[in-house]
């Protein structure tokens, strides 16, 4: 624990083991796990708030959440616990907004093959999550003769018919958001980062870098207004990117297509074609432990199908895992917000078998790394989900005695050394 946020703060520095007003480290954690989620609940409303879909219910409820880790406002457990849950059921409303607004701004995602590397001539790259951003500047650049390539978390624009109408959408570049120093230094023309998951740029494509908003680097030039004409005047300015396909990809697993076959994949789960399914995604990151998500995918037996979402998905998408009931077994189903797809589809599923979520053939590794895949986990957790395996490290903000509490109630796990045996004899019954 270390908590510096009164003047009582222990000799002027901060409380550590038990704090002047007596807050224990497990009533820090539970605070802290709270304003995490909300942190991670805001960001997805403020995309949300972009598309024009606010909720009263959740604007309250931030605030109250956010009264509730000040100072001698909350010394009690099992309300804290209450609270950050209650995040949870706050953050599937605010998913649910995105969902709609994001449908009803750019059309249903449906499935799309695209195109990985580059085509010849000037290119803008736009990394981060915001859609809205990358509707505007495809609008800005029509007829400019610039290819414009997502990155990163931007994949999944492809599949929105509103955006994929624009031809020169020309196709994806790149990986996960922790390569991107790299990969941008690779890329000849200006960056657009329209969100968090921006790094500090390297000297050699700092002055390429344009953020939007309140994303901002050293080094970079901020866009405050969605005017963007120095990104273009600098892809015009910049060489031209030279033709070359790497592969191509098929997206677009979008709840409602995943819905529109269901009556066949619920033949499929009676006939015993298929015999279970594997959540596996969330956030990517450099630290060693992820390969762990790549072995589950590989491993799963023939019989199943793999759902991913999230940058997540980079550590799973570069294999063929071929089909299953005349399905793909790898169903990409989006961003990291689109997990709220993913409950509509187990929830579905779980109605036609009339039975709870935990008694489907479902297991759910998930790759965490900051708040917003935080504000997702207090999601599953709130929908009572059990089960999940999380990795590859555990929050820090969460005590030993906090977690024991969610694995008593949640039977949540961390990942192991390796994927064991269980994991895909479960899905041989």
């Amino acid at each position: 624990m270390f908590c510096n946020q009164c003047e009582q703060t222990s000799q002027g520095t901060g409380c550590t083991d038990i704090g002047v007003c007596g807050k224990d480290p497990d009533m820090q954690s539970l605070q802290e796990t709270l304003l995490y989620g909300v942190k991670g609940m805001a960001a997805y409303a403020n995309h949300a708030r972009r598309l024009g879909k606010t909720d009263d219910e959740v604007s309250a409820f931030i605030e109250e959440a956010l009264f509730a880790t000040m100072t001698n406002v909350n010394f009690d457990l099992e309300s804290l616990l209450e609270l950050v849950l209650e995040c949870g059921r706050m953050n599937l409303r605010v998913m649910q907004m995105l969902d709609e607004g994001h449908a009803e701004k750019f059309g249903t995602p449906e499935p799309t093959t695209v195109h990985e590397g580059t085509k010849a001539g000037p290119g803008i790259l736009v990394t981060g999550h915001d859609l809205l951003d990358l509707s505007d500047l495809l609008e800005q650049t029509k007829g400019m003769g610039i290819n414009v390539y997502t990155h990163g978390e931007m994949l999944p624009a492809h599949s929105y018919p509103e955006l994929k109408k624009h031809a020169h959408l020309a196709g994806h570049f790149g990986t996960a958001w922790q390569n991107q120093q790299l990969e941008f230094t690779q890329f000849s023309g200006p960056v657009v980062a329209t969100t968090n998951c921006v790094l500090i740029p390297w000297e050699s494509y700092a002055d390429r870098l344009f953020t939007t908003r309140i994303t901002a680097v050293p080094g970079g030039t901020r866009v405050p207004d969605n005017d963007f004409a120095p990104v273009i005047q600098k892809a015009l300015e910049c060489a031209p990117l030279a033709e070359q396909q790497v592969g191509e990809s098929t997206i677009g697993f979008h709840h409602g297509v995943i819905l529109g076959i269901a009556d066949k994949i619920i033949d499929a789960v009676k006939s015993g074609e298929i015999k279970h399914f594997y959540l596996i995604g969330g956030c990517d990151g450099a630290e060693s432990g992820r390969n762990y998500f790549t072995q589950v995918a590989q491993q799963a037996p023939q019989e199943s199908v793999i759902l991913t979402l999230g940058c997540g998905k980079f550590r799973i998408r570069d294999y063929d895992y071929g089909t299953v009931a005349g399905l793909p077994r790898l169903l990409d189903m989006g961003q990291c917000n689109d997990a709220y797809g993913a409950i509509k589809v187990a929830s579905a599923l779980a109605e036609s078998f009339e039975c709870g979520v935990n008694d489907l053939p479902l297991t759910l590794v998930i790759s965490w790394f900051e708040q917003k895949a935080v504000a997702v986990l207090l999601t599953l957790l709130h929908l009572g989900i059990k089960g999940i395996r999380l990795g590859p490290e555990p929050p820090a903000f969460i005590t030993p005695n906090v977690f024991q509490i969610l694995q008593e109630k949640f039977d949540l796990k961390l990942i192991e050394a390796e994927p064991p045996k269980e994991l895909f004899q479960l899905s041989a019954n």
